[in-house]
C-alpha cells in the first residue's frame, strides 16, 4: 500500500516579540555614557528579521480525504481515539471508545500551532491520546481541581496528552478576545435557553444565537424559560415569529413544569448544547429533566438583574433516556467572530424568498432602491426586530447587550 504522507510547512505561533524597552532607569552623564558607546560598536550583520519573529515547522501529515490539513500524523497503534468531556484549565477529561477515562493534557506541538482559536481543545472534540507508560495508578479527578459533583466516573485509569484532534463537524462559537471562541463541537443540535424575565427577554440576542448556530452548522432550537413569571400570552408573536421561519421555539417553567416533557422527547436519542446568558436557567432545566442530576443554580442578583456565574466549564452529561447534552457556562456578551458581510444575510433564512427580487445582484439590503427586503419590512413581511438585528451584526446600528 503507498505512502499517502506528505510534508508541509505550518506556521507557529510567535514566542517572540519586539526588543524590550531600554531599562536604563538613571538620567544623565551615566545614559549618555551608555549612547557613547553604543554608537561606537562595531556593526553586525543582523540574522532574524526585526520585531515579531515569524516562527515554521515542517510537519508530517496524512493525505486523506477526512484530514484537517494542519494536524500531525501520529501513530495510531500507540494511540486511542476518545472525545472530550471536559476542559477544564491546563486539564481535559477524554473517554476512550472503550469507556475509560484518562486525564490529558495538550501536545506542546498543538497548542503552538498558529490558529484564530483561542484554545485548540473544546469540549466534543473527537481526538487522539497517547497514555504514559507510567500511568498505571488510578486517579481522582478531584486532584486536577475539576468539580466534585459530576457524571462522570470518580476515578480515572491515568494520565495521557493529547496528540491530534479530528476536524469537526459542526460548532457553536464566539468572538472573544479578537479570537474564536469554540463553546462546543461535534453536537446534534443547540438549545439556546431565554428567560421571559429575571432577566428580560433580548431579541436581538436570540438573532445573534441563531446566526451563529446557522454558521456553525447546528440546528437551532429557542427554549423561552421562566413562564411562570409573565402572563405567556403576551410573548405569543416571539413563538410566531420563530416558530414561522422554521425555528422550533418552546415555552417552560422548572416549576409549573410547562414544556418539559416536549423538550425531554426532542432531547432523547441526540446530542445537544444548552448556551445562553447567565441566570436564564439553562442547569435548572437539566436538573428538572433528569432529576437527581444535581448540577448547582443560583439566583439572579438584585442589583443589576443578571445572572450569576454558576457553571464554570462546558461538560458532556449522559440522559438516562438516552443522548447528551452539553451544559455551558452562561454568557453574558455574545459577538460573532469573523464574519464577512457578504455572508450575513445567509443567517437570516426570513431574507431568502426576497433576496432573488432585488434590483442589485450585490445588494446590501441597506440603503439600495429596488432592495426586496427592505421592501418586505415595510410590508411587514419581515419583521423590523430582525431587520433591526442583521443591521447590528453589520455594526451600522449599535446594540448594546444591556438592552
Amino acid at each position: 500500500m503507498p505512502d499517502k504522507r506528505k510534508k508541509i510547512r505550518v506556521q507557529m505561533r510567535k514566542n517572540r516579540g519586539n526588543s524590550p524597552r531600554n531599562k536604563q532607569w538613571s538620567a544623565g552623564d551615566e545614559s549618555d555614557e551608555l549612547k557613547d558607546s553604543n554608537s561606537e560598536s562595531p556593526m553586525v550583520q543582523r540574522v532574524r528579521p526585526k520585531g515579531d519573529l515569524s516562527r515554521k515547522r515542517t510537519l508530517m501529515v496524512s493525505d486523506l480525504p477526512n484530514d484537517s490539513g494542519i494536524m500531525p500524523d501520529i501513530d495510531r497503534t500507540k494511540c486511542l481515539p476518545g472525545r472530550v468531556f471536559r476542559v477544564h484549565g491546563l486539564l481535559s477529561v477524554v473517554e476512550t471508545d472503550d469507556g475509560r477515562i484518562f486525564r490529558c493534557t495538550v501536545r506542546r506541538l498543538l497548542k503552538t500551532l498558529a490558529t484564530d482559536e483561542r484554545s485548540i481543545i473544546t469540549c466534543g472534540d473527537r481526538v487522539w491520546i497517547r497514555p504514559e507508560s507510567s500511568s498505571g495508578s488510578v486517579r481522582s479527578f478531584k486532584d486536577s481541581g475539576a468539580r466534585g459533583r459530576s457524571p462522570l466516573p470518580a476515578q480515572a485509569e491515568g494520565d495521557a496528552s493529547i496528540e491530534r484532534v479530528e476536524p469537526r463537524t459542526s460548532q457553536l462559537t464566539r468572538a472573544s478576545r479578537n479570537k474564536v471562541h469554540a463553546i462546543v463541537s461535534n453536537v446534534d443540535q443547540v438549545v439556546f435557553v431565554l428567560s421571559l424575565k429575571e432577566p428580560d427577554l433580548k431579541l436581538h440576542l436570540i438573532d445573534r444565537y441563531l446566526a451563529s448556530a446557522i454558521r456553525g452548522g447546528i440546528p437551532p432550537v429557542i427554549c423561552l424559560n421562566k413562564a411562570d413569571l409573565v402572563e405567556t400570552s403576551d410573548f405569543q408573536h416571539v413563538v410566531g415569529l420563530y416558530s414561522r421561519i422554521g425555528i422550533r421555539t418552546y415555552l417552560t417553567s422548572t416549576k409549573t413544569g410547562l414544556g418539559l416533557d416536549y423538550l425531554k422527547t426532542y432531547l432523547q436519542g441526540k446530542q445537544t448544547v444548552f448556551s445562553g446568558q447567565s441566570g436564564v436557567g439553562k442547569s435548572s432545566l437539566l436538573n428538572a429533566i433528569q432529576p437527581g442530576l444535581g448540577l448547582r443554580v443560583r439566583e439572579v442578583s438584585d442589583v443589576n438583574s443578571k445572572g450569576k456565574h454558576t457553571t464554570t466549564t462546558a461538560e458532556l452529561i449522559r440522559l438516562q433516556n438516552g443522548g447528551w447534552v452539553v451544559d455551558t457556562p452562561g454568557i453574558r456578551q455574545f459577538e460573532l467572530s469573523g464574519v464577512r458581510p457578504e455572508e450575513v444575510e445567509e443567517f437570516f433564512p426570513d431574507f431568502h424568498p426576497f433576496i432573488a427580487n432585488c434590483r442589485f445582484s450585490g445588494c446590501t439590503h441597506l440603503h439600495e432602491n429596488g432592495c426586496a427586503v427592505i421592501g418586505a419590512v415595510v410590508r411587514r413581511q419581515v419583521s423590523e426586530s430582525r431587520y433591526t438585528s442583521y443591521k447590528g451584526i453589520l455594526g451600522i446600528d449599535s446594540i448594546s447587550e444591556d438592552e
